[in-house]
């Protein structure tokens, strides 16, 4: 468990229903078990949290939430479980909730299911950072990106323009620049994020204004978004490319 001087921190997962690249992706199983198991266990064995929560508006995902050891004390409503929801409403209704019992946290993490091979030692690198940092709102995974935007386009009707605007002082624009010589440039991953709660209470944002990133590695950031995903995945695990936490718990059978 975290210090008694550390700030305070919840754990809350989101398991909306009704994905459609992947039916029921946040309980499809993975290697055993269902793709949130692997979440809930990484959060537990991290001993960062007060509380690992489940936000669902299924009672069938929150069965196996509670299986797995995460706690489900209430259900997403159903206007915060839409497909084009944001995520900073159930976020703030997870925190009010607590907070109207007078167990208010000082920060709290969002730890999506679909990157499975997020590792209990990732979550603990993740928040020393964080809380070794002064002046920032929140930390968000990043890693190199893998398609540079510099050779992106926006297409418009006839015509295309690029993304990034070649800047004054340089001579070459960046769609004709080598890579080597083009700006390293970080995209964001589903690993996890962090924030004070104030940020998401007071600001009604999950960022805030100051980020610091967090760089994943290796498998750590690996997202799975369709059964291309899945597939690639399990074959990874297969070969020891990816890693998954370990889980204690017999595997799901359904109830």
């Amino acid at each position: 468990m975290a210090e008694a001087s550390s700030p305070s921190c919840i754990a809350l997962i989101p398991a909306r229903s009704g994905s459609k690249r992947v039916p029921h992706k946040n309980i499809a199983p993975l290697m055993g078990h269902p793709l949130i198991a692997y979440t809930i266990a990484a959060a537990k064995q991290s001993g960062i949290f007060g509380r690992v929560i489940v936000s669902t508006d299924s009672h069938d995902y929150a069965k196996v939430a509670r299986h797995y050891g995460a706690e489900t004390p209430f259900m997403r409503p159903p206007e915060y479980s839409g497909d084009k929801s944001p995520d900073i409403d159930w976020i703030q209704h997870a925190l009010r909730w607590f907070a109207d019992k007078g167990e208010a946290y000082d920060a709290f993490a969002l730890l999506r299911p679909t990157s499975p091979c997020r590792l209990p030692s990732t979550i603990q690198r993740a928040w020393d950072q964080f809380t070794r940092q002064t002046g920032v709102d929140s930390l968000r995974a990043v890693e190199p990106c893998a398609q540079h935007p510099g050779k992106m386009w926006v297409v418009r009707g006839e015509r295309m323009h690029p993304l990034m605007p070649m800047q004054p002082e340089e001579i070459t624009p960046y769609h004709s620049t080598q890579y080597p010589g083009l700006p390293r440039v970080y995209a964001q991953n589903a690993s996890l994020e962090i924030a004070w709660s104030r940020v998401a209470l007071e600001a009604g944002t999950i960022a805030g204004e100051v980020l610091t990133p967090f760089l994943t590695s290796g498998s750590e950031g690996l997202d799975v978004n369709s059964p291309r995903d899945w597939r690639l995945l399990e074959m990874m695990v297969e070969d020891g490319e990816a890693e998954l936490p370990k889980i204690e718990q017999s595997a799901w059978q359904g109830a």
